[in-house]
């Protein structure tokens, strides 16, 4: 269904139609970078460096992309990564991309700066949902979140650590996007110009429940998205080291992951403080620019601490390609965020769940391709290293 009404064939098609039905100032939030933009940029090159060496006449025709993660079955070797910002992209965007997971069988990753609640995440589109945590500096205000996440059911808890400050990204203030959100010419002229949004997001959902919130924050620091006040509530967690993350351990029943690791001692850290898997990422290149492309920093973060861990990626996945690359380099799976972005944004849950299709029909394409009939057959020998 959702081929027929989008008419998208590729993750572009719905970017490009995202950009169009967005504000300028919604749409660079979710598709630009920070400071330079060249890690964001690099993450693509350092992706496209590796080219794929197929074996042929092999017969392929009983192909499976199923994986087994956690102990459970998955479909296809793809979760949906935490981002916030889906209820600014589409009315309901958070319920509408966790759906999209659930009818997908995929995980969803349900963000702490989501508009829309856990618990109604939970109750109104189920599926399995995972929750990634940012920490405050004062941690009792983050344990509660913790302790909401395990009443609802959630299966894992993620825990991002490459955000000790706010990162740079300065088309934010050129565009007037910034947190508390403020009004001025450029960007009310740059709303009125999206009518459809306006009315169907923004309006839509200031009618239905007022000014957009960060709904999973604890009461004692939830604030509009244009309260004064908003800003001495933002996630402070400069402070924060490796016994916090002993301390999730002790206090977090199910899986345990660390998101953000790009050095290999970090993630042998992460070891011995318990978790069950860190996501190599570099937040898709919006926090520290220059720093390196997960993809890059995968292998030795596989050698450090790969038979500890379960080892996931995310960063600048377009293309099914993609996921196989980092497949045969040793991760166990990938995320991915923007994707479903644009496809919420698109044509709502129709189009987050068309991305999840487009990822599939990729990921199968490719590995026929390579002569392969099953995730577990993929290894470095299918890949080549360009200096390109």
């Amino acid at each position: 269904m959702a081929e027929n009404i989008l008419n998208a064939y590729n993750i572009h098609d719905l970017r490009e139609m995202a950009r169009r039905k967005l504000p300028k100032g919604v749409f660079e939030f979710v598709d630009r970078g920070t400071e330079d933009e060249v890690a964001l940029r690099n993450n693509r090159a350092a992706l496209e460096r590796i080219r794929l060496k197929p074996r042929v006449l092999a017969d392929v025709s009983r192909r499976s992309q199923e994986i087994t993660l956690f102990g459970r079955k998955l479909p296809m070797p793809v979760a949906l990564g935490p981002t916030g910002t889906a209820g600014l992209l589409s009315y309901g965007g958070e319920i509408a991309v966790a759906k999209a997971a659930a009818t997908a069988g995929i995980p969803c990753t349900v963000a702490t700066n989501s508009m829309t609640s856990m618990e109604a995440i939970a109750e109104q589109a189920g599926g399995r949902l995972w929750f990634q945590l940012y920490m405050w500096s004062d941690r009792s205000l983050s344990h509660k979140i913790v302790e909401r996440a395990k009443g609802v059911g959630f299966e894992a808890l993620m825990v991002t650590v490459d955000g000790a400050v706010p990162s740079n990204r300065e088309y934010n203030h050129r565009n007037g996007f910034e947190v508390p959100i403020h009004f001025n010419a450029r960007n009310v002229t740059d709303v009125l110009s999206k009518p459809r949004w306006l009315a169907g997001v923004f309006l839509r959902q200031l009618l239905a429940s007022g000014m957009p919130r960060f709904e999973n924050y604890p009461r004692e620091v939830m604030d509009g998205l244009m309260a004064r006040t908003l800003k001495k509530s933002i996630l402070k967690n400069d402070s924060l080291d490796w016994d916090d993350v002993r301390e999730l351990r002790r206090r977090w029943p199910g899986v345990l992951m660390v998101k953000g690791i790009l050095h290999p001692q970090d993630a042998v850290r992460a070891a011995d403080c318990g978790a069950d898997a860190v996501v190599v990422s570099n937040h898709g290149g919006r926090n520290l620019d220059s720093s390196i492309a997960p993809i890059d920093a995968l292998p030795n973060v596989l050698d450090a601490a790969g038979k500890r861990l379960t080892v996931i990626v995310d960063s600048g996945m377009r293309r099914g390609t993609d996921v196989v690359k980092a497949l045969a380099l040793g991760a166990k799976a990938v995320f991915i965020g923007r994707a479903s972005l644009y496809g919420v944004a698109a044509h709502g849950e129709a189009g987050a769940l068309r991305a999840i299709h487009i990822f599939r029909e990729e990921i199968d394409r490719t590995i026929a391709q390579l002569g392969v009939r099953s995730i577990e057959e993929l290894d470095g020998g299918f890949l080549h290293f360009s200096d390109e």
